[in-house]
């Protein structure tokens, strides 16, 4: 039998600015997540560390302790790989003053 894996994409195309967040995905099924952040365009200020962030129901929120820079350059890929994670993920980042990015966000899973 072949694993069950699918591709999410949860941002595409969005700028981030201040308090910004992915749209949440269901993936209770799954054992294990990737999650990608591209720079769709050149990311302006500091870029923040994204953190991962589930939740028991896709409405309330809390940091499950993955963090990692957001790409620095047009083109460039950040990446957080996490386990036990429950049934709903998002990607969170909190932006400075002046500070932006483009980003493409997807969400890699596998059962």
């Amino acid at each position: 039998m072949l694993p069950e894996n699918i591709t999410a994409v949860v941002a595409r195309n969005e700028r981030w600015t201040g308090q910004a967040a992915s749209e949440p995905h269901e993936a209770g099924w799954a054992r294990e997540a990737i999650i990608f952040v591209r720079a769709m365009k050149e990311p302006i200020g500091e870029q923040p560390k994204a953190r991962i962030e589930i939740s028991p129901d896709g409405i309330y929120w809390i940091g499950e302790g993955s963090e990692f820079a957001l790409p620095a350059e047009k083109d460039s890929i950040a990446t957080a790989r996490i386990s036990h994670f429950g049934n709903w993920l998002r990607v969170r980042a909190d932006f400075g003053d002046g500070a932006e990015s483009t980003v493409l966000v997807t969400i890699h899973l596998k059962a």
